[in-house]
C-alpha cells in the first residue's frame, strides 16, 4: 500500500475524477490502480480565482508496481509507503485471572473518557468519577441558564458535566501535537463508531458540532460500560486518600464529596481546566503544582459572509467549502503576541461560567455552522510573572486561577451583575476613552445570556488592552473589513488553557505522589478535545502496564481518608 499526498483538484471536480488523476499524477495505466482510499482532504485557497481541493490518499497497487514506483518517486516525498494506522493495544488482562484493584478516572470529558475506554478494551473495568451531570440532562441546565429560564448550577455547566468543556464549543477536532502512534485516528475512529460523521477520518479540519458532540459522548459511555467499565455522575472528588508505604508518600484512593470512600491505587485526574475546586485541594494535600502559561482577551463577532468573501472570494457560498474559518497572529510593540483563539464559523458566543459573581464567554458552533455571525477569541499570552501580584503569597502555583477571576468578576460587574457580558463596537474599544456607548452596532450579539455596552478597556489589564488596540486594525491586512467599525468584542474569555500544571514523571505519575496521573487540558498536557483524548490514551497505557504487569510492594501505613 502506498501514500499519495498533495493531489490536487479544481473546486468542482467530481469523485470519478480522482482515479484518472492519480494514474496520470503516477504516469500509470488506470488497470493497474486496484483501489484507493481518501485519507485526508483539505482546501488550498492560496489563490481565491482557482481554489483546489487537495487529497492525501492510500493506493492499493501490484506489489512489483509499488517498489517500482517507490523507486521512481524516491526524491519526491508525496509518495511513500502507507503508514499502519490501527491503534495497538500495549497490554490486555487475561481472561479467567483475577483483576487488580480497578482504576479511577476522575473526569467525563474527552481525556477521561478516552482513558476509561482504552482501561476497559484492556479489560481493567475502571471506574469514572463525573462531579456534573449526563449530557442530556446537562445540556438542559445550561441551555435554560442561556435563556434565562433556569438559575446558574455550578456543578452543570457549559464546564463541568459529561463531555467537558469541549462539548458546548464547536467541536475541533485537529491539533498540532506529535502523533507518531496515530492516537490521533484511534480517537477518530471511536467518535465515529459512537456516532460522528464519518468525514472527520478525512477533513484536514474535522469538526463535530454540539449537538452531535451530546449523542457521541453518550455512544463513548455505552461502549465503557458495554465492556464492564462503571461511570457515576454527580460524584464530585473532595479529597486524595495518601498513605506511607515503606516511607513512601503513595496514593490508597479518593473520597466523594458524599462521604464515600472509593479505595484506589491508580487515579487519573483528568479534570478540566475550570477544576478550580480540585487544583485547592491538591495544593492543600501536598501534590507539587506549578503555574502555566495561559491567554486571555475578548470574543470577537463578524457577518460571516464577510469572512467567506475574505477567504474565498467569489468562490464564496461554494457547498464543498462551507463557512470560512481564519487563524491570525500578531507580534506587538509592547512584546505580547495576540492571536485568534477557537474561531468558531456560523457560530455563537456562549456563557461559559462555572463560578458564582462571574462571565466567561466562549464559542460554539453547531455542525452546519450556518449562524449569521462568525466568532473568535482574541486573546493576548499572560506569563507566570504577571500573576504574581495575584498570588496569595510568593510563588503561589495557583495565582493564575486568582487573576482570571479577578477580571471575571470584572466583567460581571460591567455586565450588570446579572451575568449579561459587556459588549463594544471595534470603532469604540479603538478610541479609547472612559465612557460607554448607547449601543453596540449593526452586528446583533450572539451571546447569551446577553451583551450590554461597557467600556471594555476596563475590562482586561492594561497590557492586554494596549496589545489589542495595537493588533486588532492590523488584521485588516489579512481579512479585509476585519476591522470593520460595528464588529462587536463580547468579554471576557479567560478560560483559553488551564493556567496549573501538575508536573509528571516520565511514568505519567506525579511528581510526588506516585498512583495520581495528572491528565489532559486541566492538568497542563493538552489543549482541544484530540489532544486531551490522545493524552487520555497515553495514560490509560501507562496505567494499564503497572496494573498488569507489577505488582505494589509494602503494606499501607495509615491513610489520610482513615477516620480520624
Amino acid at each position: 500500500m502506498l501514500r499519495l499526498s498533495e493531489l490536487k483538484l479544481p473546486l468542482d471536480h467530481e469523485e470519478a475524477d480522482l482515479a484518472p488523476a492519480i494514474c496520470k499524477r503516477l504516469k500509470i495505466d488506470p488497470a493497474a490502480l486496484l483501489a484507493h482510499r481518501v485519507i485526508k482532504e483539505s482546501i488550498d485557497a492560496r489563490r481565491k480565482s482557482a481554489i483546489q481541493i487537495a487529497y492525501s490518499l492510500e493506493l492499493e497497487l501490484p506489489p512489483q508496481l509499488e517498489q517500482q514506483l517507490l523507486k521512481r518517486f524516491k526524491r519526491d516525498p508525496h509518495l511513500q509507503p502507507a503508514s499502519d494506522t490501527h491503534y495497538q493495544p500495549v497490554a490486555q488482562a487475561s481472561p479467567g485471572d483475577p483483576l487488580p484493584q480497578r482504576p479511577v478516572v476522575v473526569g467525563a470529558g474527552p481525556c477521561g473518557y478516552f482513558c476509561a475506554l482504552i482501561l476497559a478494551e484492556m479489560g481493567l473495568k475502571p471506574l469514572l468519577l463525573e462531579r456534573g451531570k449526563p449530557v442530556k440532562e446537562r445540556t438542559a441546565d445550561t441551555f435554560g441558564f442561556w435563556k434565562g429560564t433556569a438559575p446558574f448550577n455550578p456543578e452543570s455547566n457549559a464546564q463541568f458535566g459529561e463531555g467537558g468543556a469541549g462539548t458546548f464549543s464547536d467541536g475541533k477536532l485537529y491539533s498540532q501535537v506529535r502523533d507518531p502512534k496515530h492516537l490521533g485516528r484511534k480517537v477518530l475512529e471511536e467518535l465515529v463508531a459512537a456516532g460522528a460523521n464519518p468525514e472527520i477520518l478525512v477533513k484536514h479540519h474535522p469538526h463535530i458540532g454540539t449537538f452531535k458532540l451530546a449523542t457521541v459522548v453518550r455512544g463513548l459511555r455505552s461502549k465503557i460500560t458495554a465492556l464492564g467499565g462503571e461511570i457515576r455522575f454527580e460524584s464530585r472528588v473532595s479529597q486524595l486518600c495518601v498513605e506511607q508505604i515503606d516511607g513512601e508518600r503513595r496514593l490508597s484512593g479518593v473520597a466523594l464529596a458524599s462521604g464515600e470512600i472509593i479505595p484506589a491505587q491508580q487515579v487519573v485526574l483528568a479534570v478540566g481546566h475550570s477544576a478550580r475546586d480540585t487544583f485547592a485541594m491538591l495544593q492543600e494535600q501536598g501534590v507539587t503544582l506549578e503555574r502555566k502559561p495561559f491567554s486571555v482577551g475578548f470574543r470577537i463577532e463578524h457577518p460571516q459572509p464577510l469572512i467567506d468573501a475574505a477567504r474565498w472570494g467569489n468562490c464564496a457560498g461554494h457547498p464543498r467549502l462551507g463557512a470560512a474559518e481564519y487563524k491570525l497572529v500578531k507580534h506587538v510593540s509592547n512584546g505580547r503576541c495576540v492571536y485568534s483563539f477557537c474561531m468558531c464559523p456560523g457560530g455563537l458566543v456562549v456563557g461559559a461560567t462555572s463560578e458564582v459573581g462571574r462571565v466567561v464567554t466562549n464559542g460554539m458552533s453547531q455542525h452546519s455552522r450556518n449562524e449569521r455571525n462568525a466568532n473568535s477569541g482574541i486573546v493576548v499570552n499572560i506569563e507566570t510573572g504577571d500573576v504574581e501580584s495575584y498570588g496569595a503569597y510568593p510563588g503561589d502555583p495557583l495565582a493564575g486561577i486568582a487573576f482570571q477571576r479577578h477580571w471575571e468578576a470584572k466583567a460581571f460587574e460591567l455586565g450588570g451583575k446579572s451575568y449579561a457580558a459587556p459588549g463594544q463596537r471595534l470603532k469604540d474599544f479603538l478610541a479609547g476613552g472612559s465612557q460607554a456607548p448607547a449601543d453596540l452596532g449593526t452586528v446583533k450579539p450572539s451571546y447569551s445570556p446577553g451583551v450590554v455596552p461597557a467600556d471594555l478597556g476596563q475590562a482586561l489589564p492594561a497590557f492586554v488592552i494596549e496589545a489589542l488596540r495595537e493588533a486588532l486594525p492590523q488584521f485588516e491586512q489579512s481579512i479585509p473589513g476585519y476591522a470593520m467599525d460595528d464588529a462587536l468584542l463580547t468579554g471576557v474569555e479567560t478560560r483559553t488553557s488551564s493556567p496549573v500544571r501538575i508536573p509528571r514523571t516520565k511514568a505519567l505519575e506525579s511528581v510526588n505522589t506516585p498512583g495520581l496521573y495528572p491528565a489532559g487540558e486541566g492538568a497542563g498536557f493538552a489543549g482541544g478535545i484530540l489532544s486531551a483524548a490522545m493524552d487520555g490514551i497515553r495514560v490509560a497505557e501507562a496505567v494499564g502496564l503497572t496494573l498488569l504487569r507489577q505488582e505494589r510492594p509494602g503494606a499501607p501505613d495509615g491513610s489520610a481518608c482513615d477516620p480520624a
